[in-house]
């Protein structure tokens, strides 16, 4: 499945949200993210349409089971990097910044290799 990094960013997005609050709205998104609300709304529109979020009548997001994977997908990889880079030393701004790089264009074969790799260390 391609995805583009925006698209990766919202569903994590969306998923940290919906941890946090009891509904996920395009206004949270916009305000998490610092984005416009029109913005986010072109942008919910493509990932509705690519069946990774539903909308309801009341404007409130969520995930479906494919954006979830996705979202998780994301925010595991993002995790792992940022906490790996700290452990290396890396200043935790720095690593937060380098992992949310690092986890879009890491293929899955790489990713599980490194993982597996630290995780023996």
């Amino acid at each position: 499945m391609i995805i583009n990094e925006s698209s990766e960013n919202y569903l994590e997005t969306i998923l940290l949200l919906s941890r946090r609050l009891p509904v996920v709205r395009s206004v949270d998104i916009a305000n998490e993210l610092g984005f416009k609300k029109s913005s986010v709304s072109i942008a919910m529109k493509n990932l509705r349409e690519k069946n990774h979020i539903t909308v309801t009548e009341s404007g409130f997001i969520y995930l479906t089971d494919e954006g979830r994977v996705i979202a998780e997908r994301t925010y595991e990889r993002h995790e792992f990097f940022s906490e790996w880079l700290r452990r290396m030393g890396v200043d935790g701004k720095t690593a937060d910044e380098d992992a949310c790089k690092m986890e879009h264009v890491i293929s899955e074969e790489s990713f599980k290799a490194i993982k597996n790799f630290v995780n023996k260390s």
